[in-house]
């Protein structure tokens, strides 16, 4: 049997995607994010239409996307607090009157 392509890219996207928005850089992490679901939609498909079972790592395709589900949530979550965040203090500086 041969590894199953682009499940272990999965994975590894799925614990970049939960590492970068808790710890490093907030927002960023759902771009890991959407990268680790799309590599874990492409290997379970290539999985389902191989009527010979040839590939191994199965697992790691569907732990991948757990991962990048985890990793999604919270990383919209920091995005909404961010623009409410930006929003508001765009509205405090154009409500000081200074802009002319």
């Amino acid at each position: 049997m041969q590894p199953l392509p682009g499940a272990s890219n999965a994975l590894t996207f799925g614990i970049l995607s939960i590492v970068l928005t808790l710890f490093c850089c907030g927002p960023f992490g759902a771009i890991f994010s959407i990268i680790g679901l799309s590599n874990a939609k492409k290997a379970e498909n290539l999985y389902h239409s191989d009527k010979d079972n040839n590939y191994s790592g199965f697992e790691n395709a569907k732990t991948g996307r757990i991962l990048s589900y985890i990793g999604l949530g919270p990383a919209l979550v920091y995005l909404i607090f961010t623009i409410i965040y930006f929003g508001a203090i765009v509205a405090i500086i154009m409500s000081s009157g200074n802009f002319q």
